[in-house]
């Protein structure tokens, strides 16, 4: 009952940016964290079994694929990837609570730390190694970004995949046509931003692929590492009075 109250007297935060928003939800975060996804899936595609690992509706379509086929080892396969990425889900869930009352950083910061660091040893891992290995590495903390960064500025967003910043795009100009909505424009204009984002990513890291190899990944800690610096330094000093707070669309 205590802790219910104190939650319920807590003053609401003052705004360091006018937009209102907190650093892990803001634009240029998002777009770091768009573009560092494009090298994870272009790198998964490249070198590591030429699958995307960002997302999990390809590894459902092959499974049953495989179990139509008769072939069941090869479709219970695919149990072993759904399973990182939902066991990614389920941790990013329950973490951030136990994570807020430490009152050091936010979930949101651990995780990229964290991701940083699965990075780095998946550029250590051999080529000579089975790929599903770095598979099921890259599944399990994509998993943990969609899950947690779900929110740009108040529009809800993915930041590992393509897929629906392309359908906000047509909704956009739709609307935009139809009428004349600016606001629905700029909208659009911002997912427009992000698929550039991932796109450029993929672009870098196929490049680096030929000359790095197996080691092109850690190219990725790179935007990971600005984002990195960016929230540490919120969470320390900008907004650590807001670190109860948390970010839109949780």
């Amino acid at each position: 009952m205590q802790t219910e109250q104190i939650e319920l007297t807590k003053p609401q935060p003052d705004r360091t940016d006018p937009s209102g928003y907190l650093v892990c939800e803001r634009k240029e975060i998002y777009a770091l964290l768009m573009f560092s996804a494009g090298m994870m899936g272009a790198y998964t595609y490249n070198l590591r079994g030429g699958v995307f690992c960002n997302a999990q509706t390809a590894n459902v379509v092959l499974m049953s694929i495989a179990l139509g086929r008769g072939n069941l080892q090869e479709g219970l396969y695919y149990l072993i990837p759904i399973s990182a990425y939902c066991l990614g889900a389920f941790l990013s869930e329950a973490l951030p609570s136990p994570v807020k009352r430490l009152g050091f950083l936010r979930w949101d910061t651990y995780l990229i730390a964290f991701e940083m660091i699965v990075l780095f040893l998946v550029g250590l891992i051999p080529l000579s190694v089975p790929h599903h290995v770095v598979q099921v590495m890259i599944n399990f903390i994509a998993s943990m970004q969609y899950n947690t960064f779900r929110q740009m500025e108040g529009i809800p967003m993915a930041t590992t995949f393509c897929t629906n910043h392309i359908r906000q795009v047509g909704i956009a100009l739709a609307k935009a046509i139809r009428k004349r909505d600016k606001k629905a424009a700029k909208r659009g204009l911002v997912h427009v931003g992000m698929i550039l984002c991932f796109f450029l990513g993929g672009t870098i890291l196929t490049i680096a692929c030929l000359y790095l190899a197996g080691k092109a990944i850690w190219i990725a800690l790179i935007p990971t590492g600005i984002v990195l610096a960016r929230l540490i330094y919120a969470d320390l000093v900008v907004e650590h009075d807001q670190l109860w707070q948390k970010p839109s669309g949780h």
